[in-house]
């Protein structure tokens, strides 16, 4: 198989030509078969620019399933007995696709609820506005146990809680919405990066292959480069494959968590932002910035707690607030100037860490001499 390339074509057919139990992890954003049937207007009387492409559209719901069993059963076929598959879909179309993935033999071992922190309202106001949509993990299938899930990895990047199957993401909207050349969205449907980067952190490890047989405008092969993963993506749509390429090539940097592997019993690094105030790896009166490039920033309190304009609170309290999430950790949203530059307050903890494990180690090796 060639790697991290985008494969142009359609997806069954293409899938056809990746080995039998080759893949360790699938995204799958498929058509949800919307079913749009006449234009929706705000009260402004402006359009709303829905999902209403080619690519969405099938003459019934029959025809819709007959596509989802046949591009699922080769799904199926080229994942391995330790992979996963997530699929992605709205009301529309996510219970027909489940069922049909329980009747393949897959096996559903969490129904991920995407919780949009900034919906697209209910314009007519006929139904309550749909913040949500699904995502369905499965195994292979109901025997296949040993299936990659990094439960420790993700209590680390949740904060030190334990990650539960409601996601709060924004929708993917200014900087990261990609424009095509008149200025329009270029994907009616592109997915934000930190959901992709969810799916590929908890499930797969470093050089992992991931494929997403609807790749879009790549968003998957995007968050899998920077996480240090390898990607094969398919897609049908010649416009969408240049903007994805232009996209995944201009990226030269890893996420933070790249590098990150699945802790062993006892090994998580337990150290409070406090300790690094005590020991003078972070002193009271610096300056916290809420991201390698972001202007926004509070100041380090000597209590270990930060001040956010007339706010006071954790480095977790915090961020949470500037996110405008109900919680986040905090330790992956703080970075502190550094030798010129900005530095994760979690490289700090970590440097902590193993330079007192490494006294510790000196202290008892004296003690034995």
């Amino acid at each position: 198989m060639k790697l991290n390339t985008i494969i142009q074509g359609d997806c069954i057919e293409k899938i056809k030509e990746i080995p039998d139990n080759s893949i360790d992890l699938i995204f799958a954003d498929p058509p949800y078969n919307m079913q749009l049937e006449t234009p929706l207007y705000r009260p402004n009387n402006t359009q709303v620019d829905g999902v209403d492409d080619e690519w969405d559209k099938f003459e019934s719901f029959s025809e819709y399933d007959a596509f989802c069993i046949l591009w699922l059963k080769e799904c199926r076929r080229v994942l391995k007995d330790t992979g996963t598959i997530w699929v992605i879909g709205s009301y529309h179309n996510i219970f027909r696709v489940g069922n049909i993935m329980l009747n393949l033999g897959f096996w559903i071992l969490n129904d991920i609820t995407w919780y949009k922190s900034n919906p697209m309202p209910n314009f007519l106001g006929k139904r309550f506005t749909n913040a949500t949509e699904t995502i369905l993990w499965c195994s292979k299938g109901k025997e296949h146990k040993k299936y990659t899930f990094n439960h420790k990895l993700m209590k680390r990047y949740n904060g030190g809680k334990q990650m539960t199957s409601v996601w709060q993401i924004k929708l993917c909207t200014g900087e990261e919405r990609l424009k095509n050349e008149d200025g329009k969205k270029a994907h009616s449907t592109q997915k934000p990066e930190e959901l992709l980067k969810r799916v590929i952190l908890s499930a797969t490890r470093q050089d992992d292959i991931v494929l997403d047989p609807f790749f879009g405008t790549g968003t998957t092969g995007a968050a899998a480069k920077k996480l240090k993963r390898k990607f094969i993506g398919i897609e049908k749509e010649p416009e969408y494959i240049e903007i994805a390429q232009k996209r995944i090539d201009a990226i030269n940097d890893f996420f933070d968590e790249a590098d990150w592997e699945e802790e062993t019993k006892g090994a998580q690094t337990k150290v409070s932002f406090e300790t690094l105030i005590r020991e003078n790896f972070i002193k009271a009166g610096e300056t916290l910035y809420a991201g390698k490039k972001d202007s926004v920033s509070a100041v380090v309190l000597s209590d270990g707690g930060l001040q956010y304009q007339n706010t006071k609170g954790s480095i977790h309290k915090i961020g949470a607030i500037i996110r405008q999430t109900p919680s986040c950790n905090g330790w992956k949203v703080w970075y502190i100037q550094r030798n010129g530059r900005r530095v994760l307050i979690d490289e700090l903890r970590k440097e902590y860490f193993n330079s007192s494990l490494q006294s510790f180690r000196q202290l008892a090796h004296n003690s034995s001499v």
